[in-house]
């Protein structure tokens, strides 16, 4: 019955996606590092309407128990068909005022919330994003959101079709998801767009304390190169102002040719303890993505991350991963993924079976995503 639902779901988001193509309207690129089409526009009275369907069913040649992928955010599951989400976006562009609310449900959304302490505020798990904006016409580019929205931290994105692999790295699912504050940006020059954040912490939708975490962000686009870089510092911990945490994330995109976009991103984390000494975590992930074409697209990442006192995993470990995507687009808006991917540690971390724990874990996993709108 579940997996009936769930292909009800998929088809009736695909005959939108078909529907929404007939307007004669053009797609509006994706957001770097971004390669998937984004469908057709939907706007109504100003409001652009995207939606998505993202399922997936992936094998763990571990077998674990659990049914859970270690490490695995947003294909969480093992052995089994899935929804990771369905999403409905609306989007009014300030001017000077506008907003963005993202509303929808799946394992996804769960995953994306999972390290929120607020339980009892389960219910707007539902909207992973929430803001109002406000443009001034004389501020020169200047804008200022004030809500629930997207960390600037990493180099993916929160939907699986609009990322190059389908399973998140290691350095976005140990990072930020999301952020509750205030932020702005603006162009300072032709080539180096800026911010600042002022916001609760990571991913908790009401503060644990009473401090607050800051956040620098900027970019520098020259020719076919982008340079990406965030900064959080704060107060991260329950109750207590003492023992801020520090995370720098920097990304630098390459379009080396039409056909062929690569990109590496580095994370280094320090979080510190209240009666001395400090938790460290860092890593690096590369990946490529070539178009064979107009319907096919491979990707492969390799990754590596040193979870050193076992902050971000619970465990202390250093972590390899690599993933090789094959995608091949059904049509605007439809697309399907073949992905393998082998995590490996220098512990015995992943679950196999029903009490063994050994040092790596396989799984191979088939998604498909059916969207319309390119606003995320």
């Amino acid at each position: 019955m579940k997996l009936t639902r769930l292909l009800i779901a998929v088809t009736l988001l695909s005959r939108l996606s078909l529907q929404a193509q007939d307007t004669g309207t053009s797609a509006a690129p994706a957001p770097a590092p971004a390669a998937a089409p984004t469908g057709r526009n939907w706007t109504y009275g100003g409001v652009q309407v995207s939606g998505m369907v993202d399922a997936y069913y992936s094998l763990n040649f571990n077998h674990p128990a659990t049914d859970r992928t270690d490490l695995h955010f947003f294909d969480v599951y093992a052995n089994r068909v899935d929804l990771n989400m369905a999403k409905i976006g609306l989007d009014y562009g300030p001017n000077p005022v506008g907003f963005h609310l993202d509303a929808g449900f799946g394992e996804g959304f769960n995953a994306f919330h999972s390290f929120d302490p607020n339980r009892d505020l389960s219910g707007f798990h539902h909207i992973p994003q929430a803001y109002v904006s406000w443009k001034p016409k004389s501020g020169r580019g200047l804008e200022i959101d004030g809500g629930k929205f997207y960390t600037s931290a990493g180099a993916e994105v929160t939907e699986s079709q609009l990322n190059w692999n389908y399973s998140r790295s290691l350095l976005f699912a140990l990072g930020p998801f999301y952020h509750v504050g205030v932020r702005a940006s603006m162009p300072i020059t032709k080539s180096f767009t800026g911010g600042v954040q002022f916001v609760n912490g990571w991913n908790d939708l009401v503060d644990n304390n009473t401090g607050k975490t800051f956040g620098l962000n900027g970019t520098w686009t020259v020719g076919k190169v982008a340079w990406a870089n965030s900064y959080y510092a704060g107060p991260e911990k329950t109750d207590t102002n003492k023992g801020w945490r520090h995370f720098y994330d920097t990304v630098v995109t390459i379009a080396e040719s039409k056909t062929v976009t690569s990109y590496v991103n580095f994370d280094y984390g320090v979080d510190r303890n209240i009666g001395g000494g400090s938790n460290l975590f860092y890593g690096i992930a590369t990946a490529t993505r070539v178009a064979l074409g107009n319907k096919f697209a491979i990707s492969p990442r390799v990754e590596w991350y040193n979870d050193h006192d076992g902050f971000a995993t619970g465990t202390p470990q250093k972590l390899k991963e690599f993933t090789f995507t094959g995608e091949y687009k059904i049509h605007d808006g439809i697309v399907s993924r073949l992905e393998f991917r082998r995590d490996w540690s220098d512990q015995p971390f992943f679950h196999r079976g029903n009490d063994e724990f050994v040092k790596n874990q396989t799984t191979v996993l088939v998604g498909l995503m059916a969207f319309f709108g390119p606003k995320q």
